[in-house]
């Protein structure tokens, strides 16, 4: 776009409903890769990458290449999606606009999400595989894709024309947002691995103490170790961003703070009770998915109520007292 040129309306409300197709695209593409995961899917086309098969369109075809197969096709078009934003981004807006930054920070986490999938199947970390190193590895997956998903939401907000945010002279907000961030990053690659634990070793009859018995039985793997974190760190970040929404909701009062406060509100305490419902199913495949969707939804939450309460204006303090002579 030329220096000074203003960009119409219709471009500018392309490049946000462009940007928004994304971010819903790329939650329905982690859900199916979670199937693909659930389904014993993801060795569905041998150790090639990015072929599949050695093939770009397989000869044949089992279920299990279908679902892989399906799964690397809706990739790739997420992939296509984020060029296209970035190009649509440089060409209707200004340099130096956030949409810009956030459309080029997008792209870059989609390319990297390939490379985590290709090192998976390169390495053998699909389909019931117990290497240590695969529960290391859906732990960055799963952190990647959200980070992935905030980038999408920021720039289909930096399209639209919401403000630009600093972490600088917030106060508390300038530790306690990235603390917010990265707790739950945190509590998303926890959960990654509880939910890999869960489809390779299949909770046994008896309570859940039973099953974390096991879990630390002499037998038991690092995987199967790890999955008692999870609901552990659940109860600390939760606890956090209900104390980090209430903060915001006295110190940044206003429409989208208490908008954004109320609703992650509500998604904790849905997630919560799936979170309960999901260990006393034994973790069945479709509750699984459940979870990671309310998961996704309560990222984007989180990044919302923090994106609002930093863009937001302090309350004002009052003035002091004047002592009286």
């Amino acid at each position: 776009m030329e220096r000074g040129a203003e960009p119409s309306v219709r471009a500018v409300r392309v490049l946000t409903g462009l940007s928004w197709t994304a971010l819903a695209y790329n939650i329905l593409v982690i859900l199916w890769g979670a199937y693909v995961r659930i389904s014993g899917s993801g060795a569905g086309c041998g150790d090639h990458w990015p072929l599949c098969d050695g093939q770009v369109i397989p000869r044949s075809f089992t279920l299990e290449r279908i679902v892989e197969f399906s799964h690397r096709g809706s990739s790739s078009l997420s992939g296509l999606l984020a060029i296209a934003v970035v190009v649509l981004a440089f060409v209707v807006t200004k340099r130096g606009h956030p949409a810009r930054l956030g459309a080029t920070w997008s792209l870059g986490l989609i390319l990297f999400e390939g490379v985590i999938g290709g090192v998976q199947v390169l390495l053998g970390l699909t389909a019931n595989s117990t290497d240590p190193a695969r529960g290391f590895v859906q732990g960055l997956h799963l952190a990647n894709t959200f980070a992935l998903l905030g980038a999408l939401l920021l720039t289909a907000l930096w399209a639209g024309g919401a403000p630009r945010f600093t972490l600088r002279a917030q106060g508390w907000l300038g530790w306690g947002s990235p603390l917010a961030a990265v707790l739950m990053l945190l509590l998303g690659m926890a959960g990654a691995v509880t939910a890999l634990g869960d489809k390779l070793f299949v909770p046994a009859p008896g309570t859940p103490l039973d099953t974390v018995k096991r879990d630390f039985g002499a037998t038991a793997s690092i995987i199967e170790n790890l999955r008692v974190i999870h609901p552990a760190l659940a109860l600390i970040v939760c606890a956090y961003l209900v104390w980090f929404a209430a903060r915001v909701l006295r110190e940044r009062p206003g429409l989208l703070t208490r908008r954004w406060s109320y609703a992650l509100y509500s998604v904790i305490g849905a997630q919560i009770l799936i979170g309960v419902m999901n260990v006393a199913l034994k973790a069945p495949g479709w509750m699984q998915i459940i979870h990671l969707l309310f998961a996704c939804i309560m990222w984007l939450v989180t990044v919302m109520l923090i994106y609002s309460a930093l863009v937001a204006r302090p309350r004002p303090q009052p003035a002091p007292r004047a002592v009286a002579a």
